[in-house]
This record gives C-alpha cells, structure tokens and sequence, in this order.
C-alpha cells in the first residue's frame, strides 16, 4: 500500500520500505509474526506489536535483518484515516504478476490514493502521479467507475478540465459533491487551481487532527519503554 505499490501503478518513486496494510486476526498475526521472524525483523519504534494498537490506527515498524532485505523498514498498519474496512480492501484489491512469476495483492488505486491523503508533503505529488498515469493509461476507453475515479480525485487542472468535458454529464452529476467541477466545466484554470489547493490543505488538516491523539499515545509510550527495558 506504499512506495512499493505506487512503483507497481506506474508513478515510479524509489523506496526502501514495504508498507502493507493488514487483517487484524489472530491467526493472522500469528503468521505475520512468523514471517517476521524469517526476516530476522525487529521493531524499530513503538507501538508495540499488537493487535490493539493496530485497532486504534497506530502503524507498527519493523527493521529487516536478514541478509536478503537488510535494512528494508516494514510498516504494518490495519486501519487508514478514511479508509475503508479490510474485508473490503481484500475484496478490491489489484493482483499483480512479476515477470518472474511472483503474485502480488495490491491495494486498488482509489483506496490507495485515500491512504496517501496526508499532511506530509511527499504524499500529494505521488497522489497526483499516480492519478495522471491511470489517466493517460485509460483515457480512450475508460470504464465508468475510472471516470467517476478521475472526476472526484484528478489533481492536475488541466487534465480535469480536459475530463470533465470529455464526460460533461458525469461532471455536472458530481458537482454537487466536488464543488470544484463547476470551474473545470467553465475551464477556469486559475480557479481550479486554487481549489485544488484548498482542497489538499483541509486533507492535510484532517490528518494533523486524526493523528494529534494518536501522537500524544506514542510519546506517552516512548517515555515508558525505556522504563520497562530496566
């Protein structure tokens, strides 16, 4: 659900981490904690490894030893800001195929952009890499749901402007949830720039207040970790 999936969509973006978004199950985890295991990985950083923690949206890391993936970061996390449930990001998911025959479940575009909507600077880019190439790649014979896709998330003005007249109906139909339609219907560039603005920036404040609480947990833990060790 990370770098790593955004490579497997085309909006390439180097990283050493594996994010992976989990069921919260205790035969689950116990498979995890095997495979973690193998991977020689130890935790890099509170919250400890349970399934509580995960419950609560906390996401737990993990440092590979094992001389195959020495130094990879894992991040496990069960429950993502707006996201939805992990029955249904299993029943959506994308498979994947490596030419080496490796299978890879990968969590659908529209749910990975919803993760990517945080107050991290890194993230907002990707989200719209990520959105331009489904776009590039569609555009002459998208389905439905990739126009009502494109028509709720595309950040790049021009594109939405190009989209929203390509597929006026659906545009004006959105509107009504998308304010910002209305100016890529009228082709008011400057407009729908500066929404799009707006827009990121009230994304990134709901992620400032999603994690105020969730922060304040991991401090608390931080200082008594040391605590426990002696």
């Amino acid at each position: 659900m990370g770098g790593q999936a955004c490579v497997l969509y085309g909006a390439a973006e180097f990283s050493r981490d594996v994010d992976l978004a989990i069921l919260i199950d205790p035969d689950n985890l116990t498979q995890l904690e095997r495979a973690l295991a193998e991977l020689q990985a130890e935790r890099a950083a509170v919250p400890p490894f349970t399934g509580a923690y995960l419950a609560r949206g906390h996401a737990v890391h993990f440092r590979a030893n094992h001389r195959d993936a020495a130094g990879i970061r894992i991040d496990l996390m069960a429950v993502m800001r707006g996201g939805a449930a992990f029955p249904a990001l299993w029943e959506r998911r994308t498979t994947v195929e490596t030419p080496d025959g490796d299978v890879l479940e990968v969590m659908a575009l529209p749910d990975l952009v919803q993760a990517k909507k945080t107050q991290r600077d890194k993230d907002w880019p990707m989200i719209r890499r990520l959105l331009e190439a489904d776009y590039f790649g569609h555009r002459t014979k998208p389905s439905s749901e990739q126009i009502d896709f494109w028509l709720r998330e595309l950040r790049t003005a021009l594109l939405l402007i190009e989209c929203a007249h390509a597929h006026r109906a659906e545009a004006v139909r959105l509107s009504t949830e998308r304010a910002l339609l209305a100016s890529a219907l009228a082709a008011e560039e400057d407009d729908l720039v500066a929404s799009l603005s707006g827009e990121e920036a009230a994304e990134r404040a709901r992620d400032r207040e999603y994690w105020k609480s969730l922060r304040a947990e991991l401090e608390a833990l931080r200082r008594e970790e040391p605590r426990a060790r002696g």
